[in-house]
């Protein structure tokens, strides 16, 4: 088990579950350093005051909100002192709200709620009344010095915490301009629904792949074995402008894996219910 960024509790009601906090993602791109080009040396990168080009040591540093163009309100640390609310080693659950009703944009980091020593039984009880439940919890907790929002789920035997937007956090949908359905017809949207059909497969999360990744650890194994690795060139997308949508959505059709006697046959069939949100592995 990995170590545990952050140890407290649950706390509900008067219900006090002491949990570890664990990381539920893990992040496998290569990490790269700037290197001097002539002698492969890496750079250090200097601290340097813009106005008189002298570097700045850690202790004259102090940090300003920008309120207009050059020009910053200067903060102190009894300033982000006062800001600062309890800290506190709980998530508090404040409320208990059904699943759908979530947008997933709200959704940001999950991490795995681990039961503490002693608090096993106390944990078990949570998650299997959450999980009959049908709702999720939503919380506030303190990490890094910082509030946040955070929701309370139950995938598989674990209880997973994922971090949550506020309100103010997300762009209104309101401030764009989104194409309306009034000009779509209806043997356009048979045929884009066909295809949508034909390319119809169960979630299976171990068939997507960071190709990227995959590339670079390549190209980096071999360097380090002093060759030169040639990678299969990809096809970049189709940018041709449509000039004829039917026709676009034929050959794609023709193209997908089920082609068009399976879509043909799905267009019949019954709507399938919508799978739950963010399916995850348990711990």
């Amino acid at each position: 088990m990995t170590r545990a960024l952050w140890k407290g509790a649950i706390s509900f009601g008067l219900v006090n579950i002491p949990i570890e906090l664990h990381t539920a993602v893990r992040h496998h791109r290569p990490v790269f350093r700037m290197l001097h080009a002539r002698d492969a040396s890496p750079v250090k990168f200097e601290r340097v005051c813009v106005r008189d080009g002298q570097a700045v040591a850690w202790d004259d540093l102090v940090k300003g909100y920008e309120y207009a163009k050059g020009r910053f309100v200067v903060m102190t640390k009894d300033d982000f002192q006062a800001a600062a609310v309890e800290k506190t080693r709980t998530v508090d659950i404040l409320d208990f709200v059904k699943t759908e009703e979530i947008d997933d944009r709200f959704f940001e980091t999950p991490y795995y709620l681990v039961a503490a020593k002693g608090g096993e039984r106390a944990y078990a009880l949570l998650r299997e009344a959450i999980r009959e439940s049908g709702r999720i919890g939503i919380a506030t907790f303190i990490l890094r010095d910082a509030q946040h929002l955070a929701a309370v789920e139950v995938i598989g035997q674990a209880l997973v915490l994922s971090v949550m937007r506020f309100a103010d956090e997300l762009v209104d949908a309101a401030s764009f301009d989104f194409p309306g359905a009034a000009g779509v017809r209806k043997a356009e949207l048979d045929m884009a629904k066909a295809l949508v059909n034909s390319l119809a497969a169960d979630w299976d999360p171990a068939k997507y792949t960071d190709q990227y990744r995959e590339n670079l650890m390549r190209i980096i194994h071999g360097k380090l074995k002093g060759k030169h690795v040639e990678l299969e060139p990809t096809a970049g997308p189709h940018r041709a402008e449509v000039v004829d949508l039917m026709e676009r959505l034929r050959r794609s059709l023709s193209q997908s894996p089920g082609g068009r006697t399976r879509g043909a046959r799905s267009r019949g069939a019954r709507t399938r219910r919508a799978p739950k949100r963010r399916a995850k592995p348990a711990a």
